[in-house]
């Protein structure tokens, strides 16, 4: 059920212009997939989203592995039918949590620097107290592949180990051994137990160096995975690093496969990343800058600034958050001294219409993109 089809090449980067077909609809790429991380994306509906016109959106099997439980899921009718969303959806495998638990890590072999840290890696898996109510649970590369084939994500996420940043170079290249590790296993244990409705996305680590990354790219690219993601970016590496992993990564991968640049979300890293043959992004910083007031502006679809609706400067400005923008709240003309207003009174009107804003404005970034390839 799985297919992706490359319709135009970019005469002037490795920007490309596809379709990828999976069993609960086709989303055009690039493409942005709004964070749903706990099946919902905070404080926008659904319905809002398709008016939008996002195709697909990602939710975390980690979170809803521990609420309400991937069995419930499964027993509800699958995510798609549990959330009411009826278009494709991209489960994360939890690994970027697992980093955020762990991220006191120093040495795998030393126990007693794990004291601060949730989770605890070794080659089976990982092993983690919830951040809910601290019971401990483990996760393996099979088990992540049952929790998503209960949610009947369309697109699953392999487990990995996101590299946190800074990270030696003996971290970072003991990270990937681990990451290609569980890749093998994942894939192994897919192509055992394999649902043509779903595809299985392989994950690409290696922190900031340029020859873990080569390594990583040539081992994951040499698996049957549907897809590639770049993972361990946008962590605290700033914007230089981070970029040089995009050129370095761009040009290795499959072409004839997807590729996924997990957890960036800045308009500028999304165009930079488009110009070396990314597809597939997500993010939580639209709707998390909109819950603090914080909306995103251009006049050239090139360059963004970002304009801060509880400043005191605006609380007289007339005018909408940005000057023939097509969204919700600039389209009915609200004021920014009047989301101002809301913001400061804590009305949740006010972030709702911020949030909608910088979703409208990531949207219509990348239905421009598509149509400039």
């Amino acid at each position: 059920m799985f297919q992706f089809e490359i319709e135009k090449h970019s005469k002037k980067s490795l920007a490309r212009k596809g379709i990828i077909k999976m069993s609960h609809g086709e989303v055009k790429t690039p493409a942005f997939l709004p964070c749903a991380t706990f099946g919902t994306v905070k404080g926008i509906s659904f319905e809002e989203l398709k008016v939008i016109g996002f195709e697909m959106i990602l939710a975390n099997t980690y979170h809803l592995y521990l609420r309400p439980g991937d069995g419930k899921i499964k027993k509800m009718g699958g995510l798609n039918q549990f959330i009411g969303w009826q278009k494709p959806i991209l489960t994360d495998s939890g690994g970027y949590q697992i980093f955020s638990l762990g991220k006191n890590y120093t040495d795998y072999q030393k126990v007693k620097n794990k004291k601060k840290s949730l989770a605890e890696i070794d080659s089976e898996g990982v092993t983690f107290k919830s951040h809910l109510d601290g019971g401990k649970h483990f996760f393996s590369p099979e088990k992540i592949i049952d929790i998503q084939k209960n949610l009947g994500s369309d697109i699953m996420m392999v487990l990995d180990e996101c590299t946190e940043y800074p990270a030696s170079y003996q971290r970072a290249e003991q990270s990937i051994k681990i990451t290609h590790l569980w890749a093998k296993k994942s894939i192994d244990y897919w192509q055992r137990f394999k649902n043509p409705k779903q595809a299985l996305f392989g994950i690409v680590q290696g922190s900031v160096y340029r020859d873990l990354r080569n390594q990583s790219v040539d081992y994951i690219s040499s698996l049957p995975f549907d897809g590639l993601a770049v993972g361990g970016v946008s962590v605290g590496e700033g914007k230089i690093k981070m970029r040089k992993v995009i050129r370095w990564m761009g040009p290795k991968l499959p072409i004839e496969k997807p590729h996924y640049l997990m957890g960036v979300g800045e308009p500028e890293d999304i165009i930079e990343a488009i110009k070396w043959g990314f597809d597939l992004f997500d993010s939580v910083l639209p709707t998390r800058l909109g819950r603090h007031g914080t909306c995103w502006t251009t006049n050239n679809w090139q360059n963004f600034s970002k304009i801060n609706l509880k400043s005191s400067r605006y609380q007289t400005d007339k005018r909408t958050i940005q000057k023939n923008c097509q969204c919700f709240s600039c389209q009915k003309g609200y004021s920014r001294a009047y989301l101002g207003h809301l913001f400061k009174n804590k009305e949740m009107l006010g972030l709702r219409l911020a949030s909608l804003h910088n979703l409208w404005i990531i949207r219509d970034l990348l239905r421009r993109i598509r149509k400039s390839i």
